[in-house]
């Protein structure tokens, strides 16, 4: 049975903008932590106002805890030269929900594509490295609605199994909402549902 994947990696903070330069070109590169496509689109947008005379401004972004979408964006460049290099260092470092830009400023001299994709995995590595980066577990919520009499039995499970109640509602019966690691969530949820009396919502 394959083992079920509960973490990801990504980025605390935007990281420091970092300074490549070839033949006269530079190269801005930075990570930033994104949720969904409307933070990326205003990271974007914003680098557009501060890099107004900038040649190109081009970016790969992956988001999902199961790594689920992406994009690269070349901005003009030659097909491929640099969404996807930029792209390629996210897959190297395994990030997810990050936005990796760069932004040209032409120095006169053409650099070829070859030339282009290195400056472009060089800008997106930097960038990457001068960011912090973390690993974060995927949990999902478990909802407990149980009468008094039974709190014993949930308060010996859930601190046997090292379990933190994100919610705890006390009034005619107990209402509790726990976050459990996904790869622990079958096996708890199953000693919850062996409980009389017990009622067990994802």
């Amino acid at each position: 049975m394959p083992e079920i994947k509960d973490s990801y990696k990504t980025i605390k903070r935007p990281g420091e903008p970092t300074l490549f330069k070839d033949k006269g070109s530079k190269f801005i590169g930075q990570a930033h932590p994104v949720l969904n496509e409307a933070e990326v689109e205003a990271v974007i947008q914003n680098l557009g106002s501060d890099h107004a005379k900038a040649s190109h401004i081009c970016y790969a972004w992956q988001l999902g805890v199961n790594y689920d979408s992406y994009r690269a964006n070349d901005d003009g460049e030659p097909g491929n030269s640099a969404g996807l290099p930029i792209y390629g260092q996210l897959q190297a470092f395994d990030l997810t929900n990050v936005l990796v830009t760069v932004v040209r400023y032409y120095g006169g001299t053409n650099l070829g594509v070859g030339g282009l994709i290195q400056a472009y995995k060089t800008s997106a590595q930097q960038a990457i490295e001068a960011s912090q980066i973390v690993t974060k577990t995927i949990k999902q919520k478990l909802y407990l609605n149980f009468d008094y009499p039974l709190m014993h039995t949930v308060m010996r499970i859930i601190k046997e199994e090292q379990l933190k109640p994100e919610t705890q509602e006390m009034g005619l019966d107990c209402n509790f909402t726990l976050l459990i690691r996904k790869k622990d969530f079958k096996r708890i949820k199953k000693r919850f549902e062996t409980v009389y009396g017990l009622t067990v919502k994802i």
